[in-house]
């Protein structure tokens, strides 16, 4: 087994997995004119994806258990970039939500298993570099945003887009899947005695809350951070979309170096410190409610989360007596809730209190956090 080569191609998947989310998310626009349907119509049909995602994380966990992670990462790779293919090529309402039920499920089954392997590429590595794998992620969502930007400026048709972006990640996933790591073997011995599906385990769950409340934390900045600058804060739209982009940067800047301080001070040192700079970042915005100084706090808010969700994958794929992708699974199944559960109930506050008194929700969250954290640290001890 070529390591490096394998440490390449998990990244590759990571890249194409946000690479083709974030062009299709840049897209959306473009996709609602395309189906002539209305913002109502468009959040079913989200909603649709969605509740692909959620189906579908556990039952990648079972597939993992008990065909390995290799060929659940190849198959949910392909299907994940072949798919956008089909929202592009079929206007039919018929074939929609077949279709995003179907995008969303790879998406949620390629998550877990490409972390699956994440997990097996960093033991054999001897250290921490699961952070690496989700800045690369951060990478491929940046340039996918910026790619379709750029289409959607030069007015190239969504088919075309779509079509282009679909052929290079299958291409990139063919070529990567040759060096993924075999781990059928090794699963097979995991699962006997057992048939793969598990619910969240007592030593999970609290790991799996953990992603929940960080999770939260990341849905409630990508929906709500651009809003509260222009509603409270009274900045222009420019500004507003600009500082949604400093909390995206500042988790790709933590990620790129979270490896490094996880092997320095420890992950459950990290995660606390992560925890306290989240609070102070979002108490900071949510104090002062000044231009530089929300800037400055959604920066600190991204670096708190930012490895994070990196450091609990890592804790779930190593849970001894655990399959890497059936703890992955558990753990990510619980806490992606939190990207669905978040953003109705902070709507919710925000209609009957405000949107700067609803963020307190989120900041409530990651106070639940670091109690969890410190709780449970002995579950990241290495």
């Amino acid at each position: 087994m070529d390591l490096k080569k394998a440490r390449i191609a998990v990244a590759l998947f990571f890249f194409i997995n946000g690479f083709v989310f974030a062009t299709w998310t840049a897209r959306l626009p473009a996709i609602e004119s395309f189906y002539g349907i209305s913002h109502t119509l468009l959040g079913s049909i989200l909603l649709t994806s969605a509740i692909g995602s959620i189906i579908a994380m556990p039952l990648a966990g079972w597939l993992n258990n008990v065909y390995g992670s290799r060929i659940v990462t190849f198959i949910a790779g392909l299907c994940n970039a072949a798919s956008i293919i089909g929202i592009a090529i079929y206007p039919s309402m018929l074939i929609v939500y077949p279709v995003y039920f179907l995008f969303g499920a790879s998406g949620g089954a390629m998550d877990v298993s490409m972390n699956g392997q994440a997990v097996l590429v960093e033991r054999s590595w001897g250290r921490s570099i699961m952070s690496s794998f989700h800045a690369v992620f951060s990478i491929g969502m940046f340039l996918g945003a910026v790619s379709g930007a750029i289409c959607t400026k030069l007015e190239i048709s969504l088919s075309s887009n779509l079509m282009v972006v679909s052929g290079f990640g299958i291409l990139c996933l063919i070529w990567a899947n040759q060096y993924l790591i075999e781990d059928k073997e090794t699963v097979r011995s995991v699962a006997q005695g057992g048939d793969g599906f598990t619910w969240p385990t007592r030593a999970i769950l609290p790991i799996g809350l953990i992603a929940f409340c960080a999770m939260t934390g990341e849905g409630s900045m990508s929906d709500w951070s651009a809003l509260y600058m222009k509603e409270i804060v009274g900045s222009t739209e420019t500004m507003a979309a600009i500082a949604f982009g400093t909390f995206g940067a500042a988790m790709t800047i933590g990620r790129l170096f979270g490896d490094r301080f996880t092997d320095m001070i420890g992950p459950s040192r990290l995660m606390v410190y992560d925890c306290i700079l989240a609070i102070i970042g979002l108490g900071l915005a949510l104090l002062f409610a000044t231009p530089v100084i929300t800037f400055i706090g959604f920066f600190i808010v991204g670096l708190g989360l930012s490895t994070i969700v990196p450091i609990v994958y890592s804790a779930a794929g190593n849970t001894p007596g655990v399959n890497p992708g059936v703890g992955i699974a558990m753990a990510t199944t619980v806490g992606y809730a939190g990207f669905f559960v978040g953003p109705p109930v902070i709507g919710f506050l925000a209609d009957s209190f405000g949107l700067r008194v609803a963020l307190l929700f989120t900041l409530a969250l990651f106070l639940t956090m670091i109690i969890l954290v410190l709780k449970r640290s002995s579950s990241y001890s290495r």
